[in-house]
């Protein structure tokens, strides 16, 4: 691939656009609003002016809504020899190419599995997909070349290729995305009319819960309305789960003993399922789980303690293999967590010690 046009420069066609500059290819920038191309230029991801001829590929990053719109306009104006889109859901788009009647040979759908809570290409990174899933969709019309610029697309941002039918695609991002993503907002919603005593008391497990909830309303408006069904579906088991764990509640608030052992059955069961259901997560690089130690140390909120951290830890030849810090309520204060191999702990924990940090049991 020596040339790409991206259309829609926000943060995953920006972030694209930049990795393919870095690998050297030449990159075209089209938005519906041109200040936001200008942008993405002004960024190093490519050019705002038009390219004189067909490029290699097309790349469509524009809201799910509006991708079969803008990829029929791109394919009848013959912009590029391949087209892929980078919608998050997959079956719609392809559904709608196919009733406009278009040749789809020269399109394949795919979705990189990677995104942060900013939007816009201010936000776009160059490293954005590195080690993550890219889905491709291909049908049996999907033409051997147009699948090996998307290959290599993937290849060039440093992704991971994984290859679904469209429509068990977007069943599994209603699991894994648009699902989780409904029911952070309906935690974090729950704090917006508390009181301030309680929400000073949050901690890092409702900044885990809630994070992916400070995302952009309209763009999830987007994602939600183009995948609606299999997400209504999983609520719907989400919501059954939810009144059977009231009942359980319930039950524990009752004077009958056997009421309260059937309420802490009830509580039993759902935890339990949940750690079987999180144990499925995949660990690091998508490999299977693993079991690390934590090393936790407490720091001042200063300039260059966790960079402290880090050196001292590559001095004593242990990797740290995840960072967690959780800031304490009303100091400039906070405890840095250090996941690392078990054996590696007592390792660590005895080097950063000897370099005068404080640790927490």
């Amino acid at each position: 691939m020596r040339t790409a046009l991206v259309i829609g420069t926000g943060l995953i066609g920006t972030s694209a656009a930049l990795a393919l500059v870095q690998r050297g290819v030449t990159v075209h920038l089209a938005d519906h609003d041109p200040e936001q191309a200008r942008t993405a230029a002004a960024l190093g991801a490519g050019t705002d002016d038009p390219p004189q001829g067909p490029v290699d590929l097309a790349v469509v990053a524009a809201p799910p809504a509006h991708v079969a719109a803008v990829l029929a306009d791109a394919m009848r104006r013959g912009l590029a020899r391949g087209y892929l889109d980078v919608a998050s859901v997959k079956g719609g788009p392809h559904r709608e190419l196919t009733a406009l009647g278009l040749d789809l040979s020269s399109y394949i759908g795919t979705h990189p599995m990677s995104g942060r809570e900013r939007s816009g290409p201010l936000a776009a990174t160059g490293d954005l997909f590195e080690g993550r899933p890219w889905v491709l969709t291909p049908t049996r019309d999907t033409d051997t070349e147009v699948l090996n610029l998307a290959l290599e697309l993937v290849s060039h941002c440093r992704a991971v290729p994984v290859v679904m039918d469209a429509d068990a695609h977007d069943r599994a991002v209603a699991l894994v995305s648009h699902m989780p993503h409904l029911v952070s907002s309906m935690v974090a919603a729950r704090l917006e009319n508390a009181e301030e005593s309680a929400v000073r008391l949050c901690g890092q497990g409702i900044r885990d819960v809630t994070r992916i909830a400070a995302s952009d309303p309209r763009m999830w408006i987007d994602i939600l309305s183009a995948n609606p069904g299999p997400v209504a579906d999983l609520l719907t088991d989400v919501a059954s789960d939810l009144e059977e764990t009231v009942r359980a509640l319930r039950a524990l608030q009752s004077a009958d003993d056997a009421k309260r052992v059937e309420g802490t059955l009830g509580i039993t069961d759902m935890l339990t399922r949940g750690n079987a259901g999180q144990v499925r997560v995949p660990g690091k690089h998508g490999t299977a789980p693993r079991t690390y130690e934590t090393v936790v140390v407490l720091i001042d909120d200063q300039p260059g303690q966790l960079a402290r951290i880090f050196a001292d830890a590559d001095r004593a030849g242990v990797n740290i293999e995840d960072v967690r810090i959780e800031h304490a309520t009303g100091q400039q204060a906070g405890l840095v967590q250090l996941m690392v191999e078990p054996k590696a702990a007592p390792v660590l924990g005895t080097a950063l010690r000897e370099r005068g940090w404080a640790l927490r049991q």
